[in-house]
């Protein structure tokens, strides 16, 4: 006969091993060398010179860019109007079509006779608005057909077609009168300026320089008689 086993202690029961922690793993970053960020900014520095270096050039080859622009365009940008390069090629052009047409026109000299003064006093925004003025003024009195430039500071030129030398004599003295009459307010000081315009007479035999010599000519000699005229 089998002996039964009698079980000691408490009761049996299994159990699964209880699994044991792991020490946590603490990463230590790596000693930084004392001086190390020294290297670093100075690169930065450096980076940031060059960036200046390129962006100045840049900066001088645009400002040059726009200077060629401006030299070589036909339009004076103050007073939206042909300037000098531009008016000549519209002088020749006309020069050419009189001499095949048979067709007349007369080339104006104006220049503002105190825009100097002004200038001086009052200062260049001053100038800047009388110049302003007088071009609307002389739009006013011309055609659609006629051309008007600057040739440079207070000189204009107007190519008008179709008048005869007596008809052109008159318009010129209708523009002075007109400028004569436009006055402005500065500095609570009221200023006029004037102008003085010189004719000369396209016809078939004309040279665009020539005319354009002829009516600068005039100009002077008028300017010179408005002197003894005006007080």
């Amino acid at each position: 006969m089998k002996k039964k086993t009698r079980a000691t202690g408490a009761k049996a029961t299994s159990k699964p091993a209880k699994r044991q922690k792991r020490p946590a793993v603490t990463r230590k970053s790596a000693p930084t060398r004392a001086g190390t960020d020294a290297p670093a900014r100075g690169a930065v520095a450096s980076a940031d010179k060059s960036t200046i270096r390129r962006l100045r050039a840049q900066l001088a080859r645009a400002q040059a860019r726009i200077e060629e622009l401006q030299a070589t365009a036909e339009t004076d940008f103050l007073l939206d109007i042909l300037n000098r390069r531009g008016f000549e090629r519209e002088l020749t052009r006309a020069v050419a079509f009189i001499k095949r047409y048979h067709a007349t026109g007369a080339l104006i000299v104006l220049d503002v006779d105190r825009l100097k003064p002004i200038n001086d006093t009052h200062g260049h925004a001053a100038g800047d608005t009388v110049l302003k003025a007088i071009v609307a003024a002389v739009l006013d009195h011309v055609r659609a057909s006629d051309v008007i430039g600057r040739l440079g500071g207070d000189e204009f030129a107007l190519l008008l077609w179709n008048l005869s030398e007596t008809d052109a004599r008159a318009k010129a003295a209708a523009l002075e009168e007109m400028i004569d009459r436009l006055t402005f307010v500065f500095d609570g000081s009221h200023v006029s300026a004037g102008a003085s315009a010189g004719v000369a007479i396209i016809g078939p035999h004309s040279d665009p320089d020539r005319v354009l010599d002829e009516a600068d000519r005039a100009m002077y000699v008028r300017k010179a008689q408005r002197r003894h005229e005006l007080p």
